[in-house]
């Protein structure tokens, strides 16, 4: 009846509730049975006494767009029982596209190592992707930066009704193709030269198929009031679920600014919005390198962006910028800024900007500007990150029971052609450091309930079909780890290392990781069907 038992283990079904021991069935990829099994002679029996049985993680934010098209395995993730994720998010996705030759410019992490089919269209994205060998299924949005990029170049404005109309009609035809939900990213350009009355009718899109609007919102810091409500507004106009990414305010914002936007979503909430959000769960904020530049500077292609770099006129201009992406730029806290991916400056990696410009003799601020300079087109890859973040707000956060924990990271692995690769501090190890630094060191969550914000919760959020719960008849995405052992093992110097603790993990009932070592076996799949 069975192809593979899991015996003995905690079972926590994704829904909160405390986990039973119980043994888990499985036949052709589902799960079918949940309770007391006898053994049958013709299945794979695993004892799984001792450990946690849950579904497998789900990452509802995540960069991977480029690096499961580069190399599928997902190593990063599979490693820390990471079962799904979901790309596409801050308004940057992969497709749809005029040219080939874009591709490099809209695909976060783009290397020319890869070799890959073209594409255009979004369709055309997720047939190349799913061609390719995946250990983690996948879900893509389509991004405004992408969809303005597709209609207006790089052009420093955000397009007129026709334009916008232009959009629109795209973002649906990204949708009817598989599209599993529309994102912005309002910081970031071209995404910050978009108001909500450019964005209501593509959000509008996304409400038709009821499917989510997920944002990066305009502002964190000393206008994050500003930035929720304007998100607010927008899917409020556009009759669209709003899904807020990573919610807690930055560096610069007021300490009270976490309690107030809960507060303006619950009165928000009291009207019918509809309204979640999610956390890192880590206290370093990461970003594109280039964000810092002003939206003039960021306009055209990236040989118009280095052309400024280059010249010191523009430069000074750049570094006179009153209000840069991050504050903590501004206020000079280079001791507190690291470099975190970089092609040609990978010496440099895990230094702070204080170190590197001691190094090199110059102004922190004009070394990270010769970094962007000799990164050259490279510069989409590369990254930095910040001491940005409060724990006291993402306690916080965490304690709401709609938010869910995401990685915004890229999956990767320490071999192959991505091994020089790098998309967070913890990018190898979020999972893992959620269960043991929020659940297991700190008691912020139960288990039960740390679970839930990386299976359930974001699973009936995306409105995944048969998937982020333990329960008979859905697909076997299942992790089982040690909760007294599972930990993150990444660092600022040695941000590559996998995390330890998990035992096995099943991608639609193929083990991809068994007694701790991973397998051969990449059995993702692209999800294009939603409720």
């Amino acid at each position: 009846m069975f192809d593979l038992i899991l015996k003995g283990g905690e079972v926590f079904d994704g829904s909160g509730t405390a986990g039973k021991i119980a043994d888990v069935g499985i036949k052709d990829g589902i799960i079918v049975e949940v309770g007391t099994i006898n053994d049958d002679t013709g299945a794979k029996v695993i004892d799984v006494s001792g450990l946690a049985v849950s579904p497998g993680f789900i990452d509802m934010h995540t960069h991977s767009d480029f690096t499961l098209i580069a190399d599928g395995r997902a190593e990063s993730q599979v490693h820390q029982g990471v079962t799904t994720e979901v790309i596409g998010q801050c308004g940057i996705s992969c497709a749809p596209v005029c040219s080939h030759d874009a591709i490099r410019q809209v695909s976060p992490w783009f290397t020319e190592k890869a070799k890959h089919r073209k594409w255009l269209g979004f369709g055309e994205y997720l047939d190349v992707l799913d061609d390719t060998d995946l250990g983690v299924n996948v879900v893509a949005f389509v991004g405004h930066g992408t969809i303005h990029r597709a209609v207006l170049g790089g052009d420093l404005h955000p397009g007129e009704p026709d334009d916008v109309a232009k959009m629109a009609k795209l973002v649906d035809q990204c949708m009817e193709e598989g599209a599993g939900g529309f994102s912005s990213g309002l910081e970031y350009f071209p995404g910050s030269l978009a108001a909500p009355d450019h964005l209501v009718p593509m959000v509008e899109v996304a409400a038709k198929y009821g499917r989510l609007y997920a944002t990066h919102v305009r502002n964190r810091d000393t206008e994050y009031d500003l930035g929720f409500t304007e998100a607010m507004s927008t899917a409020r106009q556009a009759g669209a679920r709003l899904q807020i990414s990573h919610i807690q305010p930055k560096y610069g914002a007021p300490s009270h600014a976490m309690q107030h936007t809960l507060e303006m979503i619950d009165i928000a909430r009291t009207h019918d919005a509809d309204i979640a959000f999610d956390v890192i769960p880590h206290d370093w904020n990461h970003t594109l390198m280039a964000a810092i530049l002003p939206k003039w500077a960021q306009a055209g292609g990236i040989d118009d962006v280095l052309k400024r770099l280059a010249d010191p006129e523009a430069r000074e201009r750049i570094k006179a910028n009153p209000k840069p992406m991050w504050l903590i730029v501004k206020a000079r806290q280079w001791k507190d800024i690291i470099l975190l991916n970089a092609t040609e400056n990978k010496d440099l990696v895990g230094a702070t900007f204080d170190e590197i410009g001691r190094m090199r003799g110059v102004d922190p601020y004009d070394a990270v500007l010769d970094i962007l300079l000799e990164e050259g087109e490279n510069m989409m890859a590369t990254m930095w990150s910040s001491k940005s973040f409060q724990n006291v707000d993402i306690d916080l956060c965490l304690e709401q029971p709609e938010c869910a924990v995401i990685s915004d990271t890229v999956a990767i692995a320490n071999d192959g052609i991505l091994s020089d690769h790098i998309g967070s501090l913890s990018g190898y190890g979020w999972a893992a450091r959620f269960l043991q630094h929020y659940v297991r060191d700190r008691g912020v969550l139960s288990l039960s309930q740390a679970i839930a914000k990386i299976t359930g919760v974001p699973a009936d959020r995306l409105g995944l079909k048969g998937r982020g719960k333990l329960q008979k008849g859905y697909h076997a995405d299942i992790c089982v780890f040690d909760p007294a052992a599972i930990s993150s093992n990444a660092t600022a110097r040695h941000p590559r290392r996998y995390a330890s603790g998990i035992a096995h993990v099943l991608v639609n009932g193929s083990l991809s990781m068994h007694n701790g070592k991973r397998t051969a076996n990449n059995t993702g799949v692209v999800l294009r069907e939603f409720q």
